[in-house]
């Protein structure tokens, strides 16, 4: 039994009983409804022990359970063992809601009061839950308590880190003059102002960045736009006097973090856009102005790159690109020498990329899983479960660095010695899917989700499949993952358009054997025009061998085949004139054709 997890769970619950609540759920969101959070909005891990990225815990007076995705079925598993929590997998066959189980759960319980803290559920998603909560019996939703306030009593404080500027030349495009476009686009939608709370559009916008998020360069802020001003609500000890005098002479003006609720109140415009996805539930009930209830254009400005932010990608590409050679070029040695980990891989890694002008950190933490964790789609290795490799197998190695100039996220499968005939049919399959997207031509403003069967398609004819993402949108020196394009199954109709970065990262996982994926970063580029309009193509940016020794010749096609090799030319061409004599001529057997 976990009993830390245990004790923080019933003194939930004796608040839990004061407040006549049947249930409290917690989400791994924060009030500007990150994927990726400070540590003080960690409520969810806090409470159940689970720290994937993505998941939600609800809590009832007698049982708890724990939603995620496939992503961290294993992870989630694992940690959750010995608590009370019990594993709900979304998307599988009979999985319930959240308001389902509620719904079964609470059957008994005379009109139930089930309470979330508003401050950290989009508004979006808090009105949803009401709805369902309202059909499963007529519960109601309590918006204003945050428990932790009470019961985490050595919670992390809100980060105080320095804010820095992040220069003209590489962001490509002046603060004033993002503004101007918001604004012009904020009256396309006869919108008045905005009030932005997604940390990477604010950090976009103002061309500034931070460290407040773990490998996100954000900081913990919000940005109130109106038609002639603009207010950053920060707490100002993290501005130095240069950050001062470069947001005054972009005309913003700054008040503290915790204000944000009267500056709101005393927004003066006729009209305000609140983008229900993003501003979370107490904010959005706060404003006393007309609400335009729609998405925010920051996230559709951003992900359209200048030619600054490109050619930044193109050489944070190149530097990491040299990174991953040096590493490629030590590990087999390494492995076949003994005593190497899949904690001590990622340090090497992490201290070569080190090594390279603009670094800044990891992207995200890396997940280096060999042979049956390489089945964990987003294993973490941790001391009690870190295994040695071995010269044999696979190992899955999904890594990505933040340097100044752009931001980098690539995943190889290696393999370290003998493999057996179906870990190369395996990796062949997912190579095969990998190559057909890239080599992919399609209409512009197509969505993702049109394209995405290409990745699968030979996979699903074996009745193979993996259930995440085949590709997400990079942040230039933001967050690795950036939206709202991507290339998935589910119906995301975003549309894909030239300037927009975007992975390309198919996968198997037999879980307990083995896992494969196999990621480069592309950029969408113009492919012609013809009389049936304009058609793009995608171009990789990552710079970086394929392991070709699993790959089974016969099932490639030929146009795939010529693919692989013209993407190896293209690799040596770029790495090996910044490399020693014999990492070139280990570069030039990787991408040898095949």
């Amino acid at each position: 039994m976990n009993r830390k997890i245990e004790q923080r769970i019933e003194a939930l619950r004796e608040v839990m009983r004061r407040e006549h609540l049947s249930a409290f759920i917690f989400p791994s969101t924060d009030p500007h409804n990150g994927e990726y959070v400070a540590d003080r909005w960690r409520g969810r891990e806090w409470i159940s022990g689970f720290d994937g990225s993505a998941g939600t815990a609800v809590v009832t007076l007698n049982e708890a359970a724990l939603w995620t995705d496939s992503r961290y079925f294993l992870a989630a598993e694992e940690q959750l063992r010995g608590t009370e929590y019990q594993l709900m997998k979304e998307k599988i066959a009979g999985t319930p809601t959240i308001a389902q189980w509620l719904g079964q759960v609470l059957g008994n319980v005379q009109s139930p009061e089930v309470a979330i803290d508003g401050w950290v559920w989009a508004a979006a998603e808090a009105e949803e839950l009401k709805a369902q909560l309202r059909r499963q019996g007529g519960m109601t939703l309590r918006t204003n308590l945050d428990p932790l306030r009470l019961i985490w009593t050595d919670r992390p404080a809100v980060p105080l880190n320095p804010v820095e500027i992040q220069p003209l030349e590489l962001a490509g495009e002046a603060c004033h003059e993002k503004l101007r476009r918001l604004r012009q686009a904020l009256r396309q939608q006869h919108a008045d102002g905005m009030l932005m709370t997604a940390l990477d559009d604010i950090a976009w916008t103002l061309n500034l960045r931070g460290t407040d998020v773990h490998c996100n360069p954000v900081f913990v802020s919000y940005l109130l736009v109106a038609h002639d001003s603009a207010t950053l609500f920060i707490n100002k000890e993290k501005l130095t006097e240069e950050v001062k005098a470069y947001l005054k002479a972009e005309g913003v003006t700054t008040d503290d973090y915790d204000n944000v609720v009267n500056g709101l109140k005393n927004y003066f415009e006729y009209n305000i856009l609140l983008d229900p996805n993003e501003v979370n539930y107490t904010l959005f009930k706060t404003a006393t102005r007309e609400v335009i209830s729609a998405e925010s254009p920051v996230k559709r400005m951003k992900t359209r790159k200048n030619d600054a932010e490109i050619r930044g990608f193109r050489q944070a590409m190149l530097r990491d690109g040299i990174a991953m050679t040096h590493f490629l070029c030590w590990l087999k040695p390494a492995v076949e020498a003994g005593g190497q980990t899949e904690i001590s891989i990622d340090r090497k890694l992490t201290a070569l990329r080190a090594e390279q002008p603009r670094f800044r950190g990891t992207s995200f933490d890396t997940i280096a899983g060999y042979e049956e964790h390489g089945a964990i789609v987003h294993y973490e290795a941790t001391p009690e479960t870190d295994m040695e490799l071995q010269p044999k197998g696979l190992l899955l190695l999904d890594s990505g660095a933040q340097y100044t100039d752009g931001t980098t996220d690539i995943t190889r499968t290696i393999a370290l010695g003998p493999l057996t005939d179906e870990q190369r049919h395996i990796y062949t399959l997912v190579l095969k899917g990998h190559i057909q997207l890239e080599l992919c031509k399609f209409p512009e403003g197509a969505s993702g989700t049109q394209i995405d069967a290409l990745a699968r398609k030979d996979m699903w004819r074996e009745g193979l499949n993996y259930l995440h993402g085949t590709g997400h949108g990079v942040g230039s020196f933001l967050n690795v993952h950036e939206g709202p394009h991507q290339i998935r199954m589910e119906w995301k109709p975003a549309p894909l358009l030239a300037g927009m970065t975007v992975t390309d990262e198919p996968g198997i996982y037999l879980a307990g054997r083995f896992g494969v994926r196999i990621e480069n970063t592309l950029l969408i580029t113009p492919y012609m025009e013809t009389e049936f309009g304009r058609f793009l193509q995608f171009e990789p940016l990552t710079l970086c061998p394929i392991d070709t020794t699993p790959v089974i010749r016969d099932m490639l096609l030929p146009e795939e085949a010529e693919w692989l090799n013209a993407y190896h030319a293209k690799v040596y061409e770029a790495l090996a004139p910044h490399l020693e004599e014999a990492e070139r001529a280990w570069l030039a057997e990787a991408c040898k054709e095949i």
